[in-house]
């Protein structure tokens, strides 16, 4: 039985498994990061829309025609 050859496989199996984790690790981190933006871009689409549907509450007549000439 070749002890330094098993000894050899069983540290590289376990480097492989722990660079694998800390993979893991890393991807869903950059996910969260990701899914955070995405949520803070959205409420920030809310606001504008909001702002917008003020202004037109406010003054109705604002953007209801507009001249096109060609």
């Amino acid at each position: 039985m070749d002890i330094s050859g098993l000894s050899t496989s069983l540290s590289m199996s376990q480097a492989n498994l722990s660079q694998n984790g800390l993979s893991q690790k890393v991807s869903l981190a950059v996910l969260d990061k990701a899914m955070d933006l995405n949520e803070e871009m959205g409420a920030g689409l809310v606001r504008m829309m909001d702002a917008a549907a003020m202004e037109n509450s406010v003054n109705p007549a604002v953007g209801g025609n507009f001249d096109m000439r060609i």
